[in-house]
């Protein structure tokens, strides 16, 4: 399923166009920090398989003020090269490739932490 092109950004990595998006308005688990900070990424020319990530902690916006992540064009381009070395192929068919970063690896990432 391709992802609406409103509300998306475009980024290039090692020289090609992805789109990614991160959910508008949390769902109600994620507002509570039930479920993970996530956003979808897909090749930015030919849509073919979508690349789901799931961060390990809540949204920015949640409600309660859990410890959140903030997703920024660094973190995509990496989450965007690590996902390419095991094995996605963004522009081919497919189905959804889902990847889910540990807490340990965002270290790797040099995320801000808020």
């Amino acid at each position: 399923m391709a992802l609406p092109r409103k509300g998306s950004r475009l980024i290039t990595v090692d020289g090609k166009a992805y789109r990614w998006r991160v959910r508008h308005k949390p769902t109600y688990c994620e507002g509570l920090g039930w479920s993970p900070l996530s956003f979808s990424v897909e090749h930015g020319v030919r849509p073919g398989s979508v690349l789901q990530v799931s961060l390990p902690w809540a949204r920015p916006d949640n409600w309660i003020g859990a410890r959140a992540v903030t997703v920024r064009p660094g973190l995509v381009a990496s989450v965007v090269r690590r996902a390419l070395d095991e094995g996605w192929t963004p522009d081919a068919a497919g189905s959804t490739v889902f990847l889910a970063i540990a807490e340990n690896e965002l270290a790797e990432y040099v995320v801000p932490f808020r």
